[in-house]
């Protein structure tokens, strides 16, 4: 495109706020939001770039494009969440990215004959997007809603193409079965549309059926049933007024200043975050973009990190940067929002700007880490590091953890548990916990990302019941073995030494993989009998404390006298009845 046909096709669109995006054919050059899409699209013409100047970055995007897609949006926060997804989705080559991004789930219809409905991150080429929203659990709730009055089904590819008869999603009402022709493809494509048109806002299409149902329920004396359907109804009506605010807002509450930094040094642009509250430094997190250009300017990166990184992170009440980030409309968006941007020349200010450009040109450990652990392995990466345990009772009450590092920090909201089969068989709880993982990620069941690196607790037994149980997913998996912190690989096993900073993120990857799996442990634990519960004077605080002390209940019988009156509660006498008793 020349500028001409830019500024044609501008004056074609609205002046609200929207995505933009340039295409070569189905490819996505860049991705922008504007307060006002009109004008913002203009300015490529008129103007060049965003800040004024007619760089050749942005010389050679526009002559590469065929196209310009635009999608309005009720707010700018909302523009701004959709373009940090479609950032994210996209990877546009003429973008700075943020590599470490996070987005907000989408509501995604497949481009399939018989579409599927989920809630998602990454949403497929070819489907049709609704989003994003902040609230996953009131999206799912909708989405789930949507499936009871419409039926669109939920599984994945390699369930739909394997049915021979309908599934239990059938029998609940949750799916009309379009897999073995319970429904023709007329009628499926018009409840399809039933669902495009609710997220197109005609909120009727659900809640119309929604309130018959209800009152149904209600006349038929089904309270329960009326009683849920009232819950979901409630949910349904407001969710399109809280889909629309898109980020926080300000309430008041926050007390909190984060400090930017910008380093250009070496091969990617950094970004260092220090965080304060009540006038001290609680966090710092360091953030690399991939940028188009080999050297951007220190304002491009900051106004492509702002977006992206608060699309996913909470807003403070003020944001210190070194200099006026790129984009006017950032600025006017953080105020319509209540953070206040400010660019300190002196003072405390301007000392905690200066702190943070230092954090920003310091190697970032957690990355040398993963990167050195990386090349130690022979793997492409180690950024995102998945670490697995199973924690039980003699075989009673068995759970497994899955806890997820990033760049060496543990992503806490990737956290999953899982109650498993109850034996007293560690190889076959590990192998079991693995499995669960692997066929939701082949099912296309996790929206988490793929790892780089599964990271077992145990030894070569451990390992080799993890390897059999992936059953053709393709992630490298290592075990760390806890009496001799040994690196153990289908190959070869590494006794690295104690200081070394691989061995130190393994290990962290790992005790964190145990605490979560006790934690779960203890709570499911606590829910269950054991002979303890049998003794006078073993209410459940003590038997807790028991259980904590020994281990098991096993543990517990051979315990001295000495070793039982040394827990809290239990005196002489208790500990003779849990002598004699047990």
């Amino acid at each position: 495109m020349d500028s001409e046909a830019v500024r044609q096709r501008a004056n074609d669109l609205p002046t609200e706020p929207g995505v933009y995006q340039f295409l070569d054919g189905d490819r996505v050059l860049y991705v922008g939001k504007a307060v006002d899409l009109r004008d913002r699209v203009r300015s490529y013409a008129d103007h060049g770039d965003v800040s004024g100047s007619r760089s050749e970055r942005i010389r050679q995007m526009v002559a590469h494009a065929r196209e310009i897609e635009v999608a309005v949006t009720e707010t700018e926060s909302q523009a701004l969440l959709l373009e940090a997804n479609l950032i994210k989705r996209h990877r546009p080559r003429y973008n700075v990215r943020l590599k470490d991004d996070k987005s907000y789930p989408l509501v995604e219809l497949t481009g399939h004959e018989f579409p599927q409905i989920r809630v998602t991150r990454d949403p497929e080429s070819g489907s049709t997007v609704f989003g994003p929203f902040t609230d996953r659990g009131q999206v799912e709730s909708v989405v789930k809603a949507l499936r009871d009055v419409y039926g669109l089904r939920g599984c994945s590819d390699h369930k739909y193409s394997t049915r021979d008869r309908p599934c239990l999603d059938y029998d609940i009402g949750l799916c009309t079965a379009p897999c073995t022709d319970e429904i023709d493809r007329e009628s499926y494509v018009a409840d399809v549309g039933a669902v495009e048109r609710f997220f197109g806002g005609e909120t009727g299409v659900l809640t119309d059926p929604l309130r018959r149902e209800m009152e149904a329920a209600a006349e038929a004396e089904r309270f329960e049933r009326a009683a849920n359907l009232r819950d979901t109804l409630s949910a349904v009506e407001s969710f399109q007024d809280a889909s629309a605010a898109a980020v926080n807002t300000a309430d008041g509450t926050r007390r909190q200043t984060d400090v930017l930094g910008v380093s250009l040094a070496g091969d990617e642009p950094t970004v260092a975050v220090l965080r304060a509250e009540g006038g001290q430094l609680v966090g710092r997190e360091q953030h690399t973009l991939d940028a188009p250009e080999a050297v951007p300017e220190p304002a491009t990166v900051l106004g492509a990190f702002l977006p992206q990184y608060y699309a996913a992170a909470d807003l403070p009440d003020v944001i210190l940067c070194p200099e006026q980030p790129a984009g006017g409309d950032i600025e006017s968006w953080l105020e319509g929002v209540g953070v206040a941007l400010r660019v300190p020349g002196a003072g405390r200010e301007a000392t905690l700007v200066d702190l943070a450009m230092k954090n920003a040109s310091r190697p970032a450990r957690d990355r040398d880490e993963t990167t050195a652990l990386a090349a130690a392995l022979g793997i492409d990466a180690a950024t995102r590091i998945e670490g697995f345990d199973v924690s039980h009772t003699q075989g009673r009450s068995v759970v497994g953890s899955n806890v997820v590092f990033v760049d060496g920090t543990p992503e806490k909201s990737a956290y999953r548990r899982r109650r498993l089969t109850e034996t007293n068989d560690d190889y076959g709880n590990m192998a079991e916990l693995v499995g669960w993982r692997a066929q939701r990620a082949q099912a296309g069941n996790d929206d988490r990302p793929q790892p780089d690196l599964l990271l077992i607790d145990g030894g070569h037994g451990q390992l080799d019941a993890a390897r059999d149980a992936l059953d053709g997913w393709d992630v490298p998996v290592i075990a760390l073995a806890k009496a001799e912190e040994r690196v153990v690989t289908p190959d070869r096993t590494y006794n690295w030494p104690s200081d070394d900073p691989k061995l130190h993120l393994l290990q962290r990857v790992r005790d964190e993989a145990h605490r979560f799996a006790v934690q779960y442990h203890e709570t499911v634990r606590d829910d269950v009998s054991t002979p303890l519960d049998e003794i006078s004077g073993v209410g459940p605080e003590t038997r807790k404390r028991l259980l904590g002390r020994f281990g098991s209940v096993e543990g517990v019988r051979t315990a001295s006298t000495d070793e039982l009156t040394s827990v809290e509660g239990v005196g002489e006498k208790t500990a003779t009845r849990l002598t004699d008793q047990l």
